[in-house]
């Protein structure tokens, strides 16, 4: 029996509700929404299910789908680390290939990967090309391998609404874990609209890369190009790039000239520990807190630089149009 999880318990409580005597209108109408979704997930699930891969490298294992009949492959930066490795990709009959990672971009979390194979035919999605139709309050469904790849159980299927949307993300209540990272996020049309990258304990605070980085830096991911796309957020700039360490740290490894994050002493060569009060040791966590915030907004960070620490506090410009 295939596991529709959560998906169940929503069918089940829609279907309840519908037989519940003496609604109100508003709960009429709100019964009637529920089940137009649930016609719609219904009748997309079966189309899409086939093209959601489990990635496995070593010990550990994410999500990713395939986008196109050669076996191309969208999932998060994390998930593929760097061009040119190897990974298992498995199918949804548990079939298992070879995968091959591409480009990707660390700031944002996108990445491309292509099957080894691509004389064969793969099952794939279609992507969402208008990034402006992903608007809060907009119904969507996740889908992934939590956990790791399960035959008996199948894909997982999460259903949610959009919480929020920034320049290279979205905010969802969908329901993620571990496993999950680089696995699609789906309007009820079924078109790809986000890929899962940061999973947190709150339901409504689950980030995914939206459409716009992969469709800004679609041939330069293609053709093997690491991408350090400078920290900004809804028209705010910080202007420094970060690499996690072997170590566990988030380091600073380039700083613009002029930027904000200049004026405020940061150099090539500091640790970024917190931002805004939080401890922070991942550069997509990082990429994505900058990202939510605007021009002018103040961000704190606390930085070590040698044996030292220190806060600094740092207003967000506007990004300079000459900046990649």
């Amino acid at each position: 029996m295939r596991n529709w999880l959560l998906f169940s318990a929503f069918v089940l409580t829609t279907a309840l509700a519908a037989g519940a005597p003496g609604v109100s209108p508003e709960g009429k109408a709100r019964i009637e929404e529920l089940l137009k979704v649930q016609n719609s997930v219904q009748s997309t699930l079966a189309k899409v299910r086939p093209a959601v891969v489990a990635i496995e490298s070593g010990d550990g294992t994410a999500s990713g789908v395939i986008i196109s009949e050669d076996g191309l492959i969208m999932t998060a930066a994390h998930v593929a680390e760097k061009p040119g490795l190897t990974m298992r990709v498995v199918l949804e009959n548990g079939t298992v290939v070879k995968g091959l990672t591409l480009g990707l971009d660390k700031t944002t979390d996108a990445a491309l990967m292509k099957m080894t194979d691509t004389k064969k035919k793969w099952p794939f999605v279609k992507l969402s090309r208008q990034v402006d139709q992903a608007q809060p309050g907009e119904w969507c469904f996740a889908l992934g391998h939590p956990g790791g790849y399960d035959k008996a159980r199948g894909v997982v299927l999460r259903v949610g609404k959009i919480i929020k949307q920034a320049a290279n993300s979205l905010q969802t209540d969908c329901v993620l874990m571990g496993g999950d990272s680089g696995g699609p996020l789906f309007n009820l049309g079924g078109e790809v609209i986000g890929i899962h990258s940061q999973i947190w304990e709150g339901r409504d605070e689950n980030m995914h890369v939206s459409m716009a980085p992969f469709l800004r830096s679609w041939n330069a991911m293609k053709g093997n190009k690491v991408i350090h796309v400078w920290s900004t957020g809804s028209g705010g700039y910080l202007g420094v790039a970060t690499e996690e360490s072997p170590e566990g740290r988030l380091d600073v490894v380039e700083v613009i000239k002029g930027s904000p994050a200049q004026r405020a002493g940061l150099r090539a060569g500091d640790v970024i520990l917190a931002f805004n009060g939080e401890a922070i040791s991942e550069q997509p966590q990082f990429s994505n807190a900058v990202r939510m915030k605007a021009a002018g907004d103040v961000v704190k960070l606390r930085i070590r630089s040698g044996d030292s620490e220190r806060e600094v506090s740092i207003t967000l410009g506007t990004k300079p149009n000459d900046e990649g």
